[in-house]
């Protein structure tokens, strides 16, 4: 088990304190961490699929690079289905067999990384890897970082995105799919609550939203970005004080946040949500439900059509929603406003029906994944490309919508301060797939700050 130390030390490169007892498999040269070996239940008893976790900060960075390649579905591809399969065997024969033989309660699932077939992520076959594990994909991965080399020097960057319900920050080390993400945060600050009653930007609202921009700007100075952008939305674009909250910002970051237009947010996430994908998996239809917009973008690599509408988590919920738990009437006004703007979205875009690949942005979406999945706490690997299949998204809709807030706050991946305007949020992506027929949604990460910071290139 563990020393005081390695705990400590652990705490820092996972930038919070360990759920479960570990051991430390695999250490640096320096003696640090790098491979944790997981208890199979967490303290509190909740199932912990993934046996070997990898901590190094280099290496989850060079791990992440090349996942952003494409290299998974090449990883399949040339593994094989059945051999990945009797990996994820051999892996939960060894995590289950340290479960203690009295326990009765939940029990992990899946194989590596909590997965029964094909590869969710490579970090954790990496980490199984370097304990010595028998694994394919790990022995696959390190042939590949073998040819491609180590990481190469490339220029600091930041943006941040002032958006309705939150406010974001990426740090990255160079641009496109190789690009190295050194801080990636994520704020709710409600930038845009009462904008559609008042017209206005609240004083409280600004003086939140300008608190976390000095947060962000000593990150960004911690890490030496060379350039730095900053965007704000649709709360910004519908109020009539936004050059307020514009001078503030300016004076905390040194750099004045750009009203960006519907068209120009939907190109930037287009940018950001595709780079990583294979254009044989195009076209794509890229949707960005946000706090006070959704943004529709067509395309394979580069934008085809876009259009941008008034409908967002925070724009209904503070619209429709005033019951707790809602009304069946509050949710069917927000189902039934987001289908009659489909009828305009598919007009416009009449090649929204007949994309290959649906994607899904933003905060609305990826909580849902979240949900899903029971993640108890944020795991960017696990959502970032989950398949989220329709039958699925309905269900998550099912649970949101019909419980009381206080109940609801409780779902495991569901942030605190989402759990209102989620919502509103659900009814949007749910009218949405309906609408479409889609039957499965590619979840991203990768989005509009991904595009920002891929335009000061």
């Amino acid at each position: 088990m563990a020393d005081e130390a390695d705990i400590a030390a652990v705490a820092e490169l996972l930038g919070r304190a360990p759920q479960a007892h570990f051991d430390v498999v695999v250490r640096d040269a320096a003696g640090a961490p790098l491979v944790i070996r997981n208890a199979p239940l967490l303290f509190d008893g909740t199932p912990m699929p993934t046996r070997y976790w990898l901590v190094g900060d280099e290496e989850r960075a060079r791990i992440g690079r090349l996942e952003s390649t494409g290299a998974i579905d090449r990883a399949e591809a040339e593994i094989g289905e059945d051999v990945i399969a009797e990996a994820h065997d051999r892996y939960a024969a060894e995590r289950d067999a340290a479960i203690p033989a009295d326990h009765t309660g939940p029990r992990p699932s899946g194989g590596v990384g909590g997965t029964r077939r094909g590869i969710k992520c490579f970090h954790a076959h990496w980490a199984w890897h370097l304990a010595g594990g028998d694994d394919p994909v790990g022995r696959w991965i390190e042939a590949e970082l073998a040819r491609q080399g180590g990481p190469v020097d490339a220029p600091v960057l930041a943006a941040i995105d002032c958006g309705t319900n939150s406010t974001r920050l990426l740090v990255s080390r160079g641009t496109g799919a190789a690009k190295e993400p050194l801080a990636r945060v994520n704020t709710i600050t409600r930038l845009g609550r009462g904008v559609d009653a008042t017209g206005k930007l609240e004083p409280e609202a600004i003086a939140r939203t300008i608190e976390v921009l000095r947060d962000y700007r000593r990150i960004i100075d911690e890490h030496g970005a060379e350039r730095v952008r900053v965007t704000a939305t649709s709360a910004a674009r519908d109020a009539s004080n936004s050059d307020e909250f514009f001078d503030a910002a300016e004076e905390v970051l040194g750099v004045r946040p750009e009203l960006l237009s519907g068209e120009s947010e939907a190109e930037l996430s287009f940018r950001g949500a595709t780079a990583e994908l294979d254009p044989a998996d195009g076209p794509f239809l890229v949707v960005d439900i946000g706090g006070g917009s959704t943004e529709f973008i067509v395309g394979t690599q580069e934008v085809e059509g876009s259009m941008s509408i008034d409908i967002g988590c925070v724009r209904f919920f503070e619209q429709y929603v005033e019951s707790d738990p809602p009304a069946p009437e509050e949710l069917h006004a927000c189902i039934s406003v987001t289908e009659a703007w489909m009828e305009d979205v598919v007009r416009e875009l009449p090649q929204a029906r007949s994309a290959k690949t649906f994607v899904g942005l933003a905060g609305t979406i990826t909580t849902m994944a979240a949900v899903e999945l029971g993640l108890q706490e944020w795991d960017r690997d696990a959502i970032h490309h989950f398949r989220f299949e329709r039958a699925a998204i309905e269900d998550v809709f099912r649970t949101l919508v019909t419980e009381s807030l206080a109940d609801r706050m409780h779902n495991p991946g569901l942030e605190p301060d989402r759990a209102d305007v989620i919502v509103a949020g659900a009814c949007i992506l749910v009218a949405i797939v309906r609408w479409l027929g889609v039957e499965e949604c590619l979840v991203s990460e990768s989005d509009i700050l991904d595009g920002l910071v891929d335009s000061l290139a």
